[in-house]
C-alpha cells in the first residue's frame, strides 16, 4: 500500500525539523565523544523537550501508571528520560566511537548461553528489546562477536530525517530490515536461515492485544512470539542498561521466554521489561503513547 503524499505544509514542517535536528547533529560531531554524548543529552533534555511537550507526555504516563510517585523523582525522571533520548541519538550517528563504546560492554544472564547455544546448533534467534538505555548497544556488540545479527526498524514519519537516519543504523551493522511486508519477508528469510535478529516490541500496536503494562492495558503486537513460535527460533529478551558515567553499558540477557502460546509469551516479555524500567526509570522511552487505545480511559495515555 503506497502512503499519501504530504501536502506542502507538512513537508515543509519536516524540512525545517530536519535542518535543525541534523544541524544539531552535525556540530555535537565536532566534538570528542566524551563531551558530545553529555551535551546532546544536555540540549534535549533542557531545551528540545520543553519545546517539543515531552515532559509533559511523561508526566501523563507517570501519572497514568504510577499515580504515587514522589515529585522529586517525577522530576529526576522528566529530566533523565530526554537526556537519555538525546545520548542514544547522538552515539547512533557517532560510528566507530559508539561501536568501540558498545563491544567493550559486559554481558551477563543465562540469555548469553542459550544465543551461544542456538548459535552451534544453527538455530534462529530473536532478541526482543525495547526503548530502554540504548538498544544498538546490544546489536554493535554481538555482531563484533560474531552474531549474523539484523534488525527490524520502524522508518520515521520524516522522510528527510529517515534518510541520514537509516544510513546511520545501517553503519553499527546490517541487514536492516524495514517494517512492513518486504522487510517482513527479508527477515524471514534471514531468520530461517538461522541469522539473530533484533526487535522492539514496546510500542503501541493498535492492532495488537490489551496486555499488561504496569498495571494497565497496552496494546501490545504479539508478532514477535508468533514468529518464534512458527520457526523454532530462541525468543531471548536483553537490554543495554545506561551505567552511570553516562557512556558505557551493561547488557542484561535475560533467560529465553518458554514456548506456549503468542499472548503469554508476549506477556512475559512485558513483565520483565517493566520490572528492569521500574529499577531504572529514567532510561525507558516514557514519551511514547504506550497506553494509547487499550481502554475508554486511557485515549490521552
Amino acid at each position: 500500500m503506497t502512503a499519501a503524499p504530504l501536502s506542502l505544509r507538512k513537508r515543509a514542517g519536516y524540512f525545517l525539523s530536519n535542518l535543525l535536528f541534523a544541524g544539531l547533529i552535525r556540530l555535537a560531531l565536532l566534538l570528542p565523544y566524551r563531551w558530545r554524548v553529555p551535551l546532546m543529552g544536555w540540549i534535549t533534555a533542557r531545551i528540545l523537550a520543553p519545546l517539543a511537550g515531552w515532559q509533559a507526555r511523561v508526566r501523563a504516563n507517570l501519572a497514568h501508571v504510577l499515580p504515587d510517585l514522589p515529585e522529586a523523582q517525577v522530576q529526576e525522571i522528566c529530566r533523565a528520560v530526554p537526556d537519555n533520548a538525546g545520548r542514544t541519538l547522538i552515539e547512533i550517528y557517532s560510528g566507530a566511537p559508539f561501536k568501540a563504546r558498545a563491544v567493550q560492554a559486559p554481558i551477563s544472564g543465562p540469555g548469553l548461553a542459550a544465543l551461544e547455544a542456538a548459535r552451534q546448533e544453527g538455530r534462529p534467534v530473536i532478541l526482543v528489546t525495547g526503548h530502554f538505555g540504548n538498544y544498538d548497544a546490544v546489536r554493535a556488540n554481538l555482531i563484533a562477536r560474531g552474531h549474523n545479527m539484523g534488525a527490524l526498524y520502524r522508518p520515521m514519519s520524516n522522510p528527510y530525517f529517515n534518510r541520514h537516519y537509516v544510513r546511520a543504523i545501517t553503519a553499527i551493522g546490517a541487514p536492516m530490515f524495514a517494517q512492513g511486508n518486504r522487510g517482513m519477508m527479508q527477515m524471514v528469510k534471514h531468520l530461517r536461515s538461522g541469522g539473530v535478529v533484533g526487535i522492539l516490541t514496546d510500542l503501541n500496536n493498535g492492532a495488537g492485544a490489551a496486555l499488561d503494562f504496569f498495571g494497565k492495558p497496552a496494546l501490545t503486537s504479539v508478532i514477535t512470539a508468533e514468529l518464534a513460535l512458527k520457526y523454532n527460533a530462541a525468543l531471548i529478551p536483553v537490554y543495554a542498561i545506561r551505567q552511570a558515567n553516562g557512556l558505557d553499558f551493561e547488557i542484561i540477557a535475560q533467560a529465553p521466554v518458554a514456548p506456549s502460546d503468542a499472548t503469554t509469551m508476549t506477556q512475559e516479555i512485558n513483565h520483565q521489561l517493566e520490572a528492569l524500567v521500574r529499577a531504572n526509570p529514567g532510561q525507558w522511552f516514557w514519551i511514547h503513547r504506550r497506553w494509547k487505545g487499550a481502554s475508554p480511559q486511557d485515549e490521552t495515555s
